[in-house]
């Protein structure tokens, strides 16, 4: 079967506290937000600590245009990712003419060229590597992008295959927009990339095994997740029903996944699932009644560095593989959600 091989994670260099994103918060949004001092200890209960910024706080406030934005994605965006590939290609002890593959996950910017055109050229990777964008899945797109990662590995066994996920949420950020849902994502949402490298079975890598894949869609739920595109850029929407949503569909859900494999909840011994924020994790250990320390990767995750979207996922990922969490012959379910409404999953296993 595939394999996880490694990966690598950066982020840019403006550190956040939720002290001073909360102060922020309150001064920003005092005159738009009537209610705002009912809300604001929303930040205390979002289960972060600090996150990490492409710009400086002041920089937001100044209300960049959309054009200004995507600029400094641009520039961001292949520079970040560009550090988690070189991360990644080293842990899996790789070279950059290795690299039959490059898939490129992102929501919060837009490039033609793409980014992953923009690394190949920077770093000098093959010239006939093989590369395919992704853009739209939201927090779902690191888990998708390993499992497209894991079926193109399926049919091409001695391929190596670079999933990058890169997510510049804060470039996001609309001065002039004062709904509750601007204000939730302050609390929430930060910036960073991932570079993961997953190997055909004749590669000879070492890592996790990847077992299988799941795509759910929920139909009828277009509202719950996703951007409205305003002319000063690009608008978050997110229902507070999420964790209801959780609630009511994840324990079936995974019993029929690992159903299919013959196995049961309680052959699951790590939970890495996107963080997509505290209530959403405590939905999840509810719906399958178990511990926290199952979910301690994605706990850490969120407190460290915030949601990231598509790349948060792989965080997780990234502090699991290196303290060899997963036990030779044990199994994890990586999991999350995203805009559709959907839900992506990857089975692994130690070895």
């Amino acid at each position: 079967m595939p394999t996880l091989s490694s990966v690598a994670t950066a982020v840019p260099p403006h550190r956040l506290t939720q002290t001073v994103a909360k102060e922020f918060a309150g001064r920003h949004f005092a005159s738009g937000i009537p209610d705002l001092e009912r809300l604001l200890p929303l930040f205390d209960r979002a289960g972060v600590e600090q996150r990490f910024l492409t710009k400086p706080p002041e920089w937001y406030l100044a209300g960049p245009s959309f054009e200004e934005s995507n600029r400094v994605f641009i520039e961001a965006a292949t520079e970040l990712a560009s550090e988690a590939v070189l991360g990644a290609l080293d842990r899996a002890g790789l070279e950059l003419g290795q690299v039959d593959y490059l898939l490129f996950i992102n929501s919060t910017g837009l490039a033609t060229p793409s980014i992953d055109a923009r690394v190949i050229n920077r770093l000098g990777l093959p010239r006939h590597v093989r590369r395919t964008p992704i853009w739209g899945l939201g927090c779902a797109g690191g888990v998708a992008g390993l499992s497209h990662a894991y079926h193109h590995a399926l049919g091409h066994p001695r391929s190596r295959i670079l999933v990058v996920a890169l997510e510049l949420c804060s470039l996001t950020f609309l001065a002039d927009d004062s709904s509750k849902e601007n204000l939730v994502a302050s609390a929430l949402f930060g910036d960073g990339a991932a570079a993961a490298v997953v190997a055909g079975d004749e590669t000879g890598a070492s890592g996790w095994e990847i077992l299988d894949t799941r795509s759910t869609f929920y139909p009828d739920s277009l509202d719950i997740m996703g951007w409205n595109v305003r002319s000063r850029g690009l608008q978050v929407v997110f229902n507070r029903r999420i964790p209801q949503i959780v609630s009511a569909n994840a324990r079936a859900e995974l019993l029929e996944f690992l159903g299919a494999h013959g196995l049961e909840l309680d052959d699951l011994s790590l939970f890495l699932l996107h963080p997509g924020g505290s209530k959403v994790l405590e939905a999840y250990r509810r719906a399958y009644a178990t511990g926290p320390s199952g979910f301690r990767f994605s706990v850490a995750a969120l407190r460290e560095f915030g949601n990231m979207s598509s790349a948060t996922v792989l965080f997780v990922l990234e502090r699991a593989l290196q303290e060899k969490a997963l036990a030779p012959g044990h199994r994890a379910l990586v999991s999350a959600l995203g805009p559709g409404f959907c839900s992506e999953s990857l089975l692994l296993k130690g070895r």
